[in-house]
């Protein structure tokens, strides 16, 4: 039995004049993080190696797309501050890690900030901290990885202070749910760990939901993304064959989600973006290795979705291949190069891999998106259209990779040539159009594309 499991009361109480948090890592989940905790009445302070976050951050400028320059204005006025000094962890009462972790050459998690926050922490640890890694990772880093890292401190996790895991729920850009009315799973690495960290989320937080232990918490994180990924990578196989039955997928799916139970509606689409779909999922696949298993579901789902690009090259080539027009001497326009709707994160997004199978076809890329001032593909600037219409009207095809909301169907039909919709907005009535189906079919049935030239992926 270790000390934590043996002398797990001895966790002391901090002095009042500690600070109440650190959040180490100032990007979409950490930011996010400190505004909810701030504006609750938590003493806040951040903590980022970016020196030019750290200052935009102390002028009152926002880096993500969640929040607003007043977002972080009221944050400050509230007594958050943000510094590249490491020194504040030696005071902070809780201390909570949200640094990166992209995928290593070998496939599993990059773990080097992990790695690089726990050894700065470590060398600050006051007895009685609460240490939560919210970071995504494989189940088992936060006791075989984090844990003996704090440890170097010489206090031991479970007696002198707790640890545990809470994964990050962020959806970015989405208007519904935020930090604080997303329930957030939290594990300990004892009881009384646990017990702490929920207490510590639970001031701002309005549901709290308490895993078995870190393990357990760190699974759910990846259980969540893989089932996602899994189910999206079966809809873009419906899709390419679907097309080749002469089925209309997008009318079947809206079908399928009338019934009230047993079913949840997944859309096709390019591609899959953001850092969560497209990565999480290959921290377990990673895991599951290193047991001599192969975890064939999210392997396969890889696969399906890693080919999207590839798919909608082909769709875009026979479009114009019917209008007479061969890809290589097509001026192409691209609509959307963020991974999701109305915000600005092109992490992972598929519009990159389709631009640049679409250039090595030799066709002339030109992009749009009012959320973007500038894009490359592998170093080489693709030139930005600023009048939408005009640029439709200019192009031989226009490609919808990203359904931001200046995307709308009567404006698409009106101006693009031809036009290849791999989101479905031509499938989505607008607020002055009837709706001419019941209710309870979703809005992707709702329309149906007026003329030809135009095709849904």
């Amino acid at each position: 039995m270790d000390a934590a499991a043996s002398n797990p009361a001895n966790v002391p109480e901090q002095s009042t004049g500690s600070a109440d948090l650190v959040v180490l890592g100032l990007g979409y989940v950490g930011l996010p993080l400190a505004a909810a905790a701030a504006s609750a009445g938590v003493k806040v302070t951040g903590l980022d190696v970016n020196a030019q976050v750290v200052d935009s951050l102390n002028q009152g400028d926002s880096h993500i797309d969640d929040l607003t320059p007043d977002d972080v204005r009221a944050m400050l006025d509230q007594g958050f501050n943000a510094t590249t000094d490491p020194a504040c962890l030696a005071t902070a009462r809780t201390i909570v890690i949200c640094v990166p972790t992209p995928l290593s050459p070998e496939g599993g998690p990059d773990l080097g900030a992990v790695t690089a926050a726990s050894k700065a922490i470590a060398t600050r640890l006051s007895p009685g901290t609460v240490v939560i890694l919210e970071s995504t990772t494989y189940p088992g880093t936060t006791d075989e990885v984090v844990r003996p890292l704090l440890e170097e401190s010489g206090l031991v996790a479970g007696a002198d202070f707790h640890l545990a895991f809470s994964p990050e729920r962020i959806d970015p850009g989405n208007p519904t749910f935020g930090v604080t009315n997303t329930p957030k799973v939290v594990g300990g690495l004892t009881e009384e760990c646990g017990e702490a960290a929920a207490e510590f989320y639970g001031r701002f937080v309005h549901k709290v939901v308490r895993a078995r232990g870190t393990r357990e918490a760190e699974m759910a994180k990846l259980l969540e993304n893989t089932y996602r990924h899994v189910n999206i990578a079966l809809v873009n196989e419906m899709a390419i064959f679907c097309q080749e039955l002469g089925v209309d997928l997008w009318d079947s799916i809206a079908a399928a989600a009338t019934k009230p139970f047993g079913f949840q509606a997944f859309y096709p689409g390019p591609g899959v973006g953001g850092h969560c779909i497209p990565i999480d999922p290959n921290y377990l696949s990673y895991k599951v290795k290193t047991l001599g298993y192969p975890f064939r579901f999210v392997e396969l789902a890889q696969e399906i979705n890693s080919r999207m690009p590839a798919y909608v090259m082909q769709r875009a080539q026979e479009l114009l291949n019917d209008s007479g027009l061969a890809l290589s001497r097509s001026k192409v326009l691209l609509l959307g190069v963020t991974y999701k709707a109305d915000i600005a994160d092109q992490r992972e997004s598929p519009a990159r891999p389709v631009a640049r199978k679409l250039a090595a076809k030799g066709a002339t890329l030109t992009y749009h998106d009012p959320h973007v001032e500038s894009w490359q593909v592998d170093g080489v600037d693709i030139p930005r259209s600023t009048d939408l219409e005009q640029a439709m009207a200019d192009a031989d095809l226009t490609i919808l990779l990203t359904d931001h909301s200046d995307y709308r169907p009567k404006l698409l039909e009106e101006y693009a040539r031809l036009l290849l919709d791999t989101r479905g907005v031509l499938r989505r009535s607008e607020a002055d159009e009837p709706v001419t189906t019941g209710p309870e079919i979703p809005v992707q049935a709702r329309r149906k594309v007026q003329r030809e030239g135009l095709q849904v992926l």
